[in-house]
């Protein structure tokens, strides 16, 4: 790979970038809060092929000069010069954003994977607002760890997608992450009661039902999984944002 070649390369990925972080499509790799970074990475890589553009806009020029002095050989010398193969790979990652935008990790990763339901470290008041739109992370923990005490009586809202477990079980679900979808993992909550005949794994869910005392163990690690008693249930769009990061907030 040469230099205009490499420019060419850092110039596009930057664009990538650019264009991953003004519209929606950062956060199937990594968390809202990350965007400036995603932006910012974006213009040092177009930056830094613009300078090497005008650096080697400027080494012509020099070798220019050299040859009208007779210094021919040695400008020919630094003209051959090559950067190693391996800058080649940087068109791996470009192919990644331009080509291949993946899905947000799913129904398949949640069921193969233990749920990450963590104890939150405070429980605020809940607004009067009825039903109650809560997260699948808020509602689970406060279900698990709080024993339901501020969801008692109380028509709660949550929405996620489908997982069926081995034996059937539903489970709406919502992957909780740290930095970015590698280390994503998801909270689970299972339905019961009024739950519809038919469940297709990775469709988006908005149920409506209230805490109920149940709990099951998840069969990947063991883990506390709280059931809701739904009493409705309706498809509902995808998020913009498919991953929740009320999980470490």
């Amino acid at each position: 790979m040469n230099r205009q070649a490499q420019s060419a390369v850092l110039f596009l990925l930057g664009a990538s970038l650019l264009h991953a972080g003004t519209t929606d499509l950062y956060l199937r790799y990594v968390k809202q809060g990350l965007r400036p970074l995603v932006l910012a990475a974006g213009a040092v890589l177009i930056a830094a092929a613009v300078a090497t553009v005008w650096y080697e806009w400027k080494r012509a020029r020099r070798q220019k000069g050299h040859e009208a002095e007779g210094e021919g050989h040695e400008a020919e010398a630094g003209h051959t010069h090559h950067e190693p193969r391996v800058a080649w790979l940087l068109v791996l990652p470009l192919l990644a954003l331009i080509l291949v935008a993946p899905p947000a990790l799913g129904s398949y990763s949640a069921t193969r994977t233990g749920t990450a339901l963590q104890e939150p470290l405070a429980y605020p008041a809940l607004p009067a607002a009825d039903p109650l739109p809560l997260s699948v992370v808020d509602y689970a923990g406060r279900a698990v760890y709080d024993h339901g005490r501020t969801l008692q009586g109380r028509r709660v809202q949550l929405t996620g997608f489908l997982a069926l477990d081995r034996d059937g079980t539903p489970y709406l679900v919502r992957m909780a992450l740290n930095c970015c979808a590698a280390d994503a993992q998801p909270v689970k909550v299972a339905l019961t009661g009024q739950v519809p005949p038919v469940l297709q794994p990775d469709t988006w869910l908005q149920v409506t039902g209230s805490y109920t005392a149940r709990r099951a163990k998840d069969p990947v690690n063991g883990g506390p999984i709280p059931y809701i008693e739904v009493t409705e249930a309706k498809p509902a769009p995808a998020p913009k944002d498919p991953y929740d990061e009320s999980w470490n907030s």
